[in-house]
């Protein structure tokens, strides 16, 4: 009898420590993220041009943002002064260490043009600032384009920060996702995990009393 005890005792601690592992696992996003309208997406700083395939991070960027006008929950914001959220995106190549060239503006560009089902958008965007994405313009030579070696960038990157602050990429990400071909087009898993994690975040704040 007093083993059945203890061993019925140790099921109740197991069932205890199972449950308080899902709800540290449970995602929860601030309320004020699941308020934000505006969100300007960009390249991280941090990556460099690929010498393979030195379109990839810019071509991320946009298929990012055509998949975010599609999902009609966000107005894309025309630089960080009036977004609500910066998102980041990486590409990555499958690689723990490749070579790549840094110092090359990859935000900067004065048209826009992103084709979606409703017909499109065309707009004009005259760079970002130089903590969003983009060096200076008034970098040195010694400062402006370089070789060098980008490691741990083996899979795709997508994070989510608060905007409407100085240097918002200097905080912590509040949601972030990466995963091998999560930048894929055309469906882009990220932002669907985006979705996914908003819709669960939204759901938990209607259950609260």
């Amino acid at each position: 009898m007093a083993h059945f005890k203890s061993f019925a005792v140790s099921l109740m601690l197991l069932s205890c420590l199972v449950a308080t592992a899902k709800d540290k696992k449970k995602i929860a996003l601030p309320a004020d993220i699941l308020q934000a309208r505006t969100v300007l997406v960009v390249v991280d700083p941090d990556a460099g041009m690929a010498i393979q395939d030195p379109n990839a991070n810019r071509a991320a960027r946009d298929d990012v943002e055509k998949a975010l006008i599609q999902w009609g929950r966000f107005t894309e914001a025309q630089d960080a002064s009036n977004a609500d959220l910066i998102i980041t995106v990486r590409k990555g190549n499958g690689k723990i260490a490749q070579p790549t060239i840094g110092g090359i503006p990859t935000n900067n560009r004065p048209v826009v043009l992103q084709p979606t089902d409703s017909g499109g958008r065309v707009g004009g965007r005259v760079g970002n600032p130089p903590n969003i994405g983009d060096p200076p313009s008034t970098q040195t030579p010694v400062e402006g384009p370089h070789p060098q070696a980008e490691v741990g960038a083996a899979l795709d990157m997508f994070a989510v920060y608060r905007g409407g602050r100085d240097a918002p990429l200097d905080y912590s990400a509040v949601w972030r996702y990466t995963a091998k071909n999560a930048l894929r087009s055309p469906d882009v898993p990220a932002v669907e995990e985006f979705k996914k994690v908003i819709a669960e975040a939204e759901k938990e704040l209607a259950a609260q009393p």
